[in-house]
């Protein structure tokens, strides 16, 4: 009698702590409908006509999948299902929420991955703006930043060729790392820091070829936009750009292409790793910074009658390699250092890092030590694979 009262009680507990376990499993009261839903895939901000922020968005429109063709995105024209919707306020906040009165869906931020910033609004300050974007719950801090050349709304706009748009076709160029990534939250960060600088990819929209009749634009990265104290000091050109991405450790792929003056022809190599250290130091007053670099490189092309196989001709060809990726330094150096003046390599970190208590004597005139902080290179470079068809040639020649 006492096994069947426990058996009993013990079916009743298991089925109460179903019952109360279903409550929870009804979660769907405050789920969104795709088909109510507005998705930004790319956001811009310029300044507006009457001297307040504009905010664009590049809006898909979710629909259902028609008699077995998949949904799909139609590139550019307000009548397909990606357009560009602008609105103004005061703040970014007031123009978003301006925004969302002009929408039928509700403004979905998820999706977002590019933000934009037009050329007049980065010249005025871009502070303010990157607050609300850190601030806000909806809109995503790991979104790629960009300025753009002209207005941010002109770019969201374009039709790339190959992609579906705007903010696809730039997500995929900083995903090959041949230039500067910045992230909001890196933005932030760079905007707060002791350096007080900032750097940012520089988008202008090129024209299609003459052959293509629909006189389409692709937005392109062509340099960096740099920043000082939350405005835009000045534009650095794609040579410029390549000579900052080494010490700022963010070149992941790249051909490197030299030449002889008592040979004829190239020889082209490309990246297999690099690695830069910045040392600082302090001595008898004079700030000094050292950049020590490393890298590996493969052969990948060979015009020349060079033999590879020599080590003494390696060696001659690394050397250059190396005087090469100095000089791209030092010309990105003498206009970001002597004329910008912004210490976009995280200079400021390093010496508060080594000497905290000198730099806190020191951290309020940073701007005036900066452009005299002596920079000298020590590059190492390293040949991993010469190849051998050029050598296979020549020896064939001889016999």
């Amino acid at each position: 009698m006492r096994c069947k009262f426990r058996a009993i009680k013990k079916a009743f507990t298991i089925f109460l702590l179903f019952g109360l376990t279903s409550t929870f499993l009804t979660g769907c009261w405050d789920r969104a409908e795709v088909n109510d839903l507005a998705l930004i895939l790319a956001a811009g901000m310029d300044k507006g006509k009457n001297e307040n922020i504009e905010l664009s968005a590049l809006i898909f429109i979710p629909s259902p999948q028609q008699s077995g063709q998949e949904s799909g995105i139609s590139s550019g024209s307000s009548s397909g299902k990606s357009f560009v919707r602008s609105a103004e306020g005061e703040t970014v906040a007031d123009a978003m929420a301006r925004l969302q009165e002009a929408l039928t869906r509700e403004i979905f931020w998820g999706q977002n991955e590019v933000l934009l910033i037009g050329e007049k609004l980065a010249q005025e300050g871009i502070n303010d703006q990157i607050d609300f974007w850190m601030r806000h719950s909806e809109p995503r801090i790991r979104a790629d930043v960009f300025v753009s050349k002209g207005e941010a709304k002109t770019v969201l706009k374009a039709i790339p060729q190959l992609e579906q748009d705007a903010s696809k076709q730039l997500r995929k160029i900083v995903k090959t790392h041949i230039g500067i990534k910045v992230t909001v939250k890196d933005l932030s960060q760079m905007l707060s820091g002791a350096s007080d600088a900032a750097v940012l990819p520089w988008v202008v929209n090129l024209s299609g070829s003459q052959m293509d009749t629909t006189k389409k634009v692709v937005p392109v990265i062509s340099g960096a936009a740099i920043f000082k104290q939350g405005k835009l000091a000045g534009i650095l050109s794609d040579k410029e750009t390549r000579g900052i991405l080494w010490p700022r450790n963010e070149i992941k792929h790249g051909v490197i292409t030299i030449s002889f003056k008592t040979e004829n022809g190239y020889v082209s190599l490309n990246l297999l790793r690099s690695k830069s250290e910045l040392v600082p130091s302090i001595k008898r007053g004079k700030w000094r910074m050292h950049i020590k670099t490393k890298a590996d490189l493969e052969v990948i092309q060979n015009t020349t009658k060079l033999n590879l196989f020599d080590p003494t001709v390696v060696k001659k060809v690394q050397q250059k390699i190396e005087y090469e990726i100095e000089q791209r330094e030092r010309s990105a150096f003498l206009e970001v250092q002597d004329q910008l003046k912004a210490d976009i390599f995280g200079f400021a970190d390093e010496f508060e890092r080594e000497y905290p208590q000198i730099w806190k004597q020191n951290k309020n005139q940073w701007n005036e030590i900066f452009p005299d902080v002596a920079v000298s290179f020590d590059t190492k470079v390293k040949i991993k694979r010469t190849g051998m068809a050029k050598e296979k040639r020549i020896r064939g020649v001889k016999r």
